[in-house]
């Protein structure tokens, strides 16, 4: 295979194959194949760049892109519709390489809001003889098109993102067993600590309850036992609690697990809720059931209690604080009211003090809510 003048191709390859590898440690699928899509663009220097995970029923079960705006990805949907080269590509796996998809016979047009493709390549990503993906480049940025040296290049890439794939599916995997073992302990420490405890202070109350007439000063006595009992139950209940962690954290991490409840609950609700999201690196893991937690709090409170019309979600991380901003165009409300329990404030301040953040509340009646919150990253 030759190379292009002024670039090594192999040097570039490998470069961009070993960052693929070693984000498999760290990243979720999705974010993998994120990596695998912006990868392929650059190497092969095209304007648009997308990756599709063919499901059980003929169809994408993921679908990433990159040279799309936001704008563009909202109108066109989350997945694409299965017609024309797409459906073509499902059917059958071997590489496409096209001058002008709009001249091939199979092509049968697009939205209005979708991008104009042009030169088109199109090659599967193997694991033997299981199709993982399918990488689909378009308008290539120097001209004349993609050639034979960019097909090889790019089937080549494929074989390195197979490995990167599988290696992240399989870590999500032990993740996964692993939090079915770390609940099945928990678990059972939960019988073990808090239900005796709880089987004491019955046995306790009954006692107290017993000597009451007869002998108030031992009753009294049992009784501040209870009180022990009772705070020691609640403090190793918490304990447990606050170990127990979304699966879906472990799945697909805080963003994209925010990302996908935003979404359902934009399809569910009137309101536009939307979700936007910087890089936020590894942060720990109370951070993260932290933050979940108070977002998905902030949200219902909005949509339940507010009668807002547009909702949005903001993480980024910066320097060493992970920041969660819920903002809203509601009814609001006044912050120093006497009775707002039923926004659930208390719950989240303690959640963020706990984290060891710190929560914020700013609003006014008919001037929306801002929820801010900032934990440790």
């Amino acid at each position: 295979m030759t190379t292009t003048p002024g670039t090594d191709r192999d040097a570039v390859l490998h470069a961009v194959s070993s960052a693929v590898l070693a984000v498999t440690r760290h990243l979720s699928v999705r974010e993998v194949l994120q990596v695998i899509v912006r990868s392929a663009g650059r190497l092969l220097g095209a304007r648009y760049a997308a990756l599709g995970v063919p499901d059980e029923d003929g169809s994408f079960a993921e679908f990433v892109a990159e040279g799309v705006s936001d704008r563009q990805w909202a109108a066109l949907g989350r997945l694409p519709r299965q017609h024309g080269m797409l459906a073509a590509m499902l059917r059958y796996t071997e590489p496409v390489r096209l001058a002008d998809i709009r001249q091939d016979p199979r092509f049968d047009g697009w939205p209005s809001v979708h991008p104009v493709l042009k030169d088109f390549i199109g090659v599967p990503i193997r694991d033997a003889d299981e199709v993982l993906g399918i990488i689909f480049l378009s308008n290539k940025r120097a001209p004349g098109g993609f050639t034979r040296e960019d097909e090889d290049l790019l089937t080549l890439f494929a074989a390195h993102a197979a490995i990167a794939i599988t290696n992240a599916r399989l870590y999500e995997r032990s993740r996964e067993l692993t939090v079915v073992e770390e609940r099945t302990r928990m678990a059972r420490d939960l019988h073990d600590a808090v239900t005796q405890k709880l089987f004491s202070l019955r046995l306790t109350a009954r006692a107290a309850a017993a000597l009451v007439a007869a002998d108030p000063a031992r009753a009294a006595a049992e009784l501040d036992r209870v009180q022990r009992l009772a705070g020691e139950a609640l403090a190793e209940l918490r304990a447990v609690i606050v170990e127990l962690r979304p699966a879906d954290l472990d799945r697909h991490g805080l963003a994209e697990t925010l990302r996908k409840h935003v979404g359902l609950l934009d399809r569910l609700h009137p309101a536009a809720i939307t979700f936007t999201a910087g890089r936020i690196g590894d942060p720990p893991p109370e951070a993260e059931v932290t933050v979940l937690r108070v977002a998905q709090e902030a949200v219902h409170n909005a949509l339940r209690h507010a009668g807002a019309g547009a909702v949005q979600v903001r993480l980024a991380a910066a320097g060493s604080s992970l920041t969660l901003e819920v903002r809203d165009d509601g009814v609001g409300f006044e912050p120093d009211a006497p009775d707002l329990r039923g926004l659930g404030l208390a719950s989240m301040r303690d959640r963020a003090e706990a984290a060891g953040g710190v929560l914020s509340v700013h609003s006014a009646p008919g001037a929306g809510t801002t929820v801010r919150l900032e934990v440790p990253a």
